[in-house]
């Protein structure tokens, strides 16, 4: 992380927050491309490693994993210090624009002293009002200049409330991959068949809660189907260790990364709600959606939560295309049933898998960053477009 010193720069200092890993790696390639864009733009961040590498000037890591494990008040309390910290290094230096990366909670009040000094805002991945707080739309069309829409039908939905929003692809989904390198890579990953794979999540907290039910699921589906092999994929090596140290289930392989690998050798996925199931739509790869929580949080995301269905290929296509049970407070049996229900009918397989191409359809278009980065200029005031603005850190 670089230490703050004084440093002119000729157009000001554009400045991105993110308060999650997910958001360090979404914020990441537009930040690199816009550091070869315009090089004569100072940009910091509050985030993590990958905005650093991308050429940013880290000023505090705000995106390390559940706020380094902290509870709720704890996390609560270390989210408000950080958002005072943000606000007095502002003081110091002249913000051109902001970049606030997802996070709506913790980025709003920032994005509030941004516009009291007169900074432009930029939104990258727009907040998901449209399936729970829509009232707060009133806030976001005062607290935005732009916003970069991640999922198709978004632009739509905030344009017809008053909100700028762009589609810009999902680095998940509008990136190239070479299905014959995968295919390739993925003949010698682990033999036998049907395969399974799992994916608990990236999160620590999703991990403890998802992990024990998944290979619940696996354990019943093993027993009933003796040549089955799982793949356990975790988004890092630490992750990884600490799920090779369980009691797994025999067949059961641990992959750290490798995830379009895995994708690809499997039958079925059963995943954790979230970014990853549209990796697995890239790859119209068969799946069951799953997001295990309390029985208090299920019982409260009946009012909180107003789409029909909560699993984004589902709200991408419109309609129940993926079983799915988000949030789920319940066992494993029902989990079973839904991936036998696939596995054992392979015009089910088939199905599914022309409903995901049907609706991996509707991301044809744009290349993420390349799209961020043409609306983030464009969003620029006219005097950082010239170079006359000047940043004093």
């Amino acid at each position: 992380m670089a230490d703050q010193t004084s440093d002119r720069q000729s157009s000001g200092a554009v400045l991105f927050t993110a308060f999650e890993p997910s958001g360090d790696a979404l914020a990441a390639p537009v930040i690199e491309a816009l550091v070869a864009a315009r090089p004569d733009l100072k940009i910091y961040a509050w985030g993590g490693p990958a905005m650093e590498a991308a050429g940013a000037t880290l000023v505090g890591e705000t995106a390390e994993d559940g706020a380094m494990g902290l509870g709720a008040i704890a996390h609560a309390r270390h989210v408000a210090r950080t958002i005072k910290s943000i606000k007095q290094w502002m003081s110091t230096c002249r913000v051109v624009l902001h970049v606030p990366v997802d996070s709506p909670a913790a980025n709003f009040p920032i994005c509030k002293h941004s516009r009291a000094i007169g900074a432009r805002i930029v939104h990258l991945a727009a907040p998901q009002l449209w399936a729970w707080g829509e009232r707060r739309i009133k806030k976001l069309r005062r607290l935005t200049d732009h916003v970069l829409c991640l999922l198709p039908f978004e632009p739509q939905w905030f344009g017809e409330r008053g909100v700028k929003g762009t589609f810009v692809g999902h680095p998940a989904v509008n990136r190239e991959l070479d299905p014959a390198a995968l295919k390739e890579a993925a003949a010698s990953l682990a033999p036998g068949a049907p395969r399974i794979l799992l994916l608990p999540g990236s999160r620590t907290q999703e991990i403890r809660r998802n992990l024990p039910l998944m290979l619940r699921v696996w354990d019943s589906l093993r027993e009933r189907h003796g040549r089955a092999v799982a793949i356990l994929v975790a988004a890092t090596p630490q992750v990884a260790s600490h799920m090779r140290s369980l009691d797994l289930p025999s067949n059961t392989r641990v992959l750290s990364g490798r995830l379009d690998e895995a994708i690809a050798w499997a039958d079925v996925a059963l995943a954790c709600s979230g970014t990853v199931t549209l990796n697995l739509l890239r790859q119209c790869c068969p799946m069951v959606g799953v997001y295990k929580t309390s029985r208090l949080s299920c019982i409260g995301a009946r009012f909180v939560l107003k789409t029909r269905d909560r699993l984004l290929p589902n709200i991408i296509a419109g309609e129940r295309i993926v079983p799915e049970r988000v949030p789920w407070c319940g066992g494993a049996e029902p989990l079973v049933k839904d991936l036998l229900h696939l596995l054992e009918d392979s015009r089910r397989l088939e199905a599914q898998r022309s409903a995901l191409r049907s609706a991996l359809a509707k991301f044809k278009g744009p290349r993420f960053a390349p799209a961020c980065l043409k609306a983030i200029l464009s969003t620029l005031s006219p005097a950082a477009q010239r170079g006359d603005d000047q940043c004093t850190p």
